[in-house]
């Protein structure tokens, strides 16, 4: 059996309560906002995967958090995401990381995914996504272009894995490794 997999940083649970109060002002927007539970920063996507290589991943991306310490990430604001003018979803974006960036790299080079690494990496978490035709409608496209400041501790990476009922998706922690 195949399971949907990304390496991923859960934000804490306070955070994202803090997080979904702030949308309120936007929920009558056409926007899928993701349920709270499953609010996370995405490290790599790693598609349908066999079962059977759960455990050797698991080992892989154990042994690369392993080689970073514990560090913060700061996110400074929302925004229609990729941009303005052609918006597919709302996320909070985090400002330039060196560490966040080398531990990506570390989890991509043990997992094979790439062979170049990455000069930057920029978090975000994606707080909903754009209904294209709904949101196409509107007359008046509102500026979702806001400070919000938030600081994350990475203290650990987590292996998840994509399970879906009827309509959602629910995130499930196969593996939490943690950082030194």
């Amino acid at each position: 059996m195949k399971r949907k997999l990304f390496i991923s940083i859960n934000v804490p649970e306070k955070d994202r309560r803090r997080l979904v109060k702030a949308l309120e002002k936007w929920q009558s927007l056409p926007i899928k906002w993701v349920r709270e539970e499953n609010l996370h920063i995405t490290l790599a996507f790693l598609g349908f995967v066999d079962e059977n290589m759960l455990n050797e991943i698991c080992l892989k991306v154990s042994g690369a958090s392993a080689e970073s310490r514990i560090f913060d990430l700061e996110f400074s604001r929302w925004e229609l995401f990729p941009s303005v003018s052609d918006p597919r979803m709302v996320a909070l974006i985090g400002e330039p990381n060196e560490n966040l960036r080398d531990l990506v790299n570390n989890i991509e080079r043990e997992l094979e995914i790439s062979k170049t690494p990455k000069k930057s990496f920029r978090a975000h978490i994606t707080l909903g996504r754009i209904r294209k035709r709904k949101w196409a409608d509107l007359e008046n496209k509102p500026a979702i272009d806001a400070e919000y400041l938030l600081s994350v501790s990475v203290e650990s990476v987590d292996i998840m894995a994509s399970d879906f009922d009827d309509e959602e998706s629910e995130y499930v922690v196969i593996e939490s490794c943690p950082l030194r």
